[in-house]
């Protein structure tokens, strides 16, 4: 008869994996270290979860709550986002405005913690944590750096690479205005040569805007090496906003644009 999976036994492998600093295992760990049934293991695990000692923000998934995280009810999002990427074997990175507060530039706190992978992924909300996923192509091109974590490290777009998300994905990050506020913050940190290197990685509209905001914030040193690039690449005039109409537009010959929204950053 096969053997049944007690309360203590479950608080014994989850209690020794955190002594030997491991926060994250698979519901086949569990199993196969108890010996149990695919199903005994997870009414265990289910049981934990309840109690606020466990939680599984993905599918078969796990990571251990130490008390100074139980009012999230998980672990922040930047300390289980690697191991989940490494159990699922995704590249990955964290940006926009997630990246952006470990760059320094953390204007407001974001509300998710932003995650591109090459493919897009159903959002994540784990407790009161939430996690958004966004598609990149050439992710393997983009630059990133890493940084520690409480847990172990994560794979953060460089300041550059993050400026250049920052205009390719506006709508995720609250808008022009929002862009343009960060970018305020987070041009200290730009060198201007990696900054054309990162934006090769994208399309090159996404340098055109980068390079008008830039130079709205006075900025425009930085962007002296964009403006090379973006001038070499540039076969077609973009616009400044995609959401907003042409008319009534001008254009920025510097950077082949048309300038079809008014930005104001916040100071």
């Amino acid at each position: 008869m096969e053997n049944t999976l007690s309360q203590p036994n479950i608080r014994n492998f989850v209690s020794g994996l955190a002594a030997g600093g491991r926060y994250f295992f698979a519901s086949r760990d569990a199993q196969a270290a108890l010996g149990v049934s695919p199903a005994a293991a997870k009414l265990a695990l289910n049981r934990m979860a309840k109690q606020g000692a466990i939680a599984s923000p993905a599918r078969g998934f796990y990571v251990i709550v130490p008390p100074e995280y139980h009012s999230l009810g998980c672990l922040p999002a930047d300390q289980f986002i690697p191991a989940l990427m490494k159990s699922l074997g995704q590249t990955y990175y964290a940006g926009l405005l997630s990246a952006a507060q470990y760059h320094g530039a953390a204007h407001h706190r974001p509300q998710e913690f932003q995650v591109f992978l090459a493919k897009n992924r159903r959002p994540i909300q784990c407790g009161k944590v939430s996690v958004a996923f966004m598609a990149r192509k050439r992710i393997t091109d983009v630059p990133v750096q890493s940084f520690n974590t409480p847990r172990g490290t994560i794979l953060v777009s460089t300041p550059e690479a993050t400026a250049i998300d920052l205009v390719g994905y506006q709508h995720h990050a609250g808008g022009l205005d929002q862009v343009a506020t960060i970018l305020v913050e987070l041009v200290e940190k730009i060198d201007p040569q990696k900054l054309a290197a990162a934006a090769a990685t994208a399309p090159v509209p996404w340098a055109q805007r980068l390079g008008f905001l830039l130079e709205h914030i006075d900025a425009g040193k930085k962007a002296s090496a964009l403006k090379a690039y973006v001038q070499e690449h540039a076969r077609l005039a973009a616009v400044l906003s995609p959401t907003a109409p042409r008319a009534a537009s001008r254009r920025d010959d510097d950077w082949n644009l048309y300038v079809n929204a008014d930005v104001e950053a916040e100071t």
